[in-house]
């Protein structure tokens, strides 16, 4: 198979593109050759992903949507839509969390979380299956979290949205086989963004998670997004249903 170790000539969709892991990703997709439509809800920053891309690639384009709301999915979803008549590539990566017991969540807080992290996702795959069929070949990818495998201080009702994101994976995987679209989850332990800064920034807690680490240190967004774009080339076109650990050895650590 000719080229099967890049994005050449793909389109790709990658939701909260502009922090973190999403920005990563972008970037690591670019470099491999795709075209690359990226989502987020600032301004400001959108455009500083794009003066910063613009010479990577062939390709890249920004799109001002909260994808949490159906207006936000819709604006992306025309958007897309109108640039490119098929979808190679979808990555549904905006996720946010609120860190409390069990017990101490409000209703608001709940419905936010699983508006964020689940249902945006499962509407947005809904949304661009008819794209992603017409590809003739075709790669989702989830970003999900080690919280979805196992117990996490982050709190239950992250976890639970984590832990649906794997399954939703599978369930897309054997239904959506037939129209050519593998569906896969990256699960990542912690990893140097912004939003994992504000618990690591604590010395104590971050010498609990590396004492539970094998690889004894953090992982990074370019780490998550090699992953990410390995499940997306040809090379890994029998792979579908899985959910890939990104962990430095993590969910396997037992005592």
């Amino acid at each position: 198979m000719e080229n099967k170790w890049n994005l050449k000539g793909m389109t790709a969709l990658v939701t909260g593109g502009t922090r973190g892991i999403g920005a990563a990703i972008v970037e690591e997709f670019l470099r491999l050759g795709a075209q690359v439509a990226f989502v987020a809800r600032d301004d400001k920053q959108l455009q500083h992903r794009l003066d910063e891309w613009k010479d990577i690639g062939s390709s890249v384009t920004g799109i001002r949507a909260d994808i949490s709301t159906h207006e936000g999915r819709e604006l992306m979803f025309d958007s897309v839509s109108k640039q490119w008549n098929s979808l190679d590539i979808l990555v549904n990566n905006v996720g946010t969390n609120i860190r409390k017991k069990a017990i101490e969540y409000n209703e608001e807080e709940i419905e936010k979380i699983f508006h964020t992290n689940l249902f945006s996702s499962f509407a947005i795959c809904r949304m661009f299956h008819p794209m992603l069929a017409r590809a003739n070949g075709a790669s989702v990818v989830n970003i999900s979290s080690v919280a979805g495998i196992t117990h996490l201080r982050t709190g239950t009702v992250y976890a639970m949205t984590k832990a649906s994101i794997n399954q939703l994976s599978r369930n897309l995987a054997a239904e959506w086989a037939m129209d050519k679209i593998r569906v896969n989850a990256i699960v990542p332990w912690y990893i140097d963004t912004p939003l994992a800064q504000t618990v690591l920034g604590n010395p104590e807690y971050l010498k609990e998670v590396l004492d539970r680490t094998p690889m004894k240190r953090i992982g990074t967004p370019s780490e998550v997004a090699s992953a990410v774009a390995f499940l997306c080339m040809p090379a890994s076109s029998y792979i579908t249903g899985q959910a890939l650990a990104v962990d430095g050895g993590f969910s396997i650590y037992g005592f």
